[in-house]
């Protein structure tokens, strides 16, 4: 009786993600902050942004990918994160990760509110390098209305996004089901959406390292 091994695609995935997990533990250092889109840097090279609602765990998965502790500042402050924060990733620099401002806080002043908005909205409409977004949801809260309103923003820029949960090891294995397919049966119903959702905890590492590849794959350096 012969036993196959993995395909040439799970081949593929697995050399991804330790090629992933090797430029990662090497060099990813802050770049910069950029409140306006005139402080952005150059579009010199791939970029791969992370957006979510304040406190869905935007930070701490960053820090997870990097394998650092404090590499993305973690609050209990929701909205904390103001400006598009810079990352550079690699030996020379290969790509950069762009932490955007968090949405859906609910203390922030409306005109704060809309300045976030803008700098977000004219960041996914006119960023030329920006390879792909990954789009955050909490795993026990699932999609919200100011989820939806990230998607349908992503969509008219036209710019493909991954949706990923967080938080995965909060909820119940019957729960967490649940809420997979409900999400992926909404991200399929945008165009920019891609068709699979990605389950991670920051917490317990799961998910991580496929993540991870795809984060490389998405930056196609």
């Amino acid at each position: 009786m012969s036993v196959t091994g993995p395909d040439e695609e799970g081949l593929r995935l697995m050399a991804l993600e330790e090629r992933a997990r090797a430029l990662f533990s090497g060099r990813v250092e802050f770049l910069k902050s950029a409140p306006e889109l005139k402080f952005l840097p150059e579009p010199d090279f791939p970029e791969i942004a992370f957006c979510g609602r304040s406190n869905v765990g935007k930070s701490s998965l960053l820090n997870a990918l990097t394998g650092r502790k404090s590499l993305a500042r973690t609050s209990v402050t929701p909205g904390r994160t103001q400006e598009l924060n810079y990352f550079e990733v690699g030996t020379p620099t290969l790509f950069r990760l762009v932490d955007m401002p968090g949405y859906g806080f609910a203390k922030a002043p409306p005109k704060v509110v809309e300045q976030w908005r803008r700098l977000v909205r004219d960041y996914l409409r006119g960023r030329v390098v920006l390879k792909r977004t990954l789009l955050l949801v909490d795993s026990r809260h699932g999609i919200k209305t100011v989820d939806t309103e990230m998607m349908q923003m992503l969509d008219e820029a036209a710019v493909g996004y991954r949706v990923v949960l967080t938080k995965a090891d909060k909820i119940k294995a019957s729960e967490l089901a649940d809420v997979v397919a409900e999400t992926q049966t909404i991200a399929r119903k945008h165009i920019a959406a891609h068709p699979e959702v990605s389950v991670t905890s920051s917490e317990k590492g799961l998910g991580i390292a496929a993540l991870r590849g795809a984060v490389l794959d998405d930056a196609a350096v």
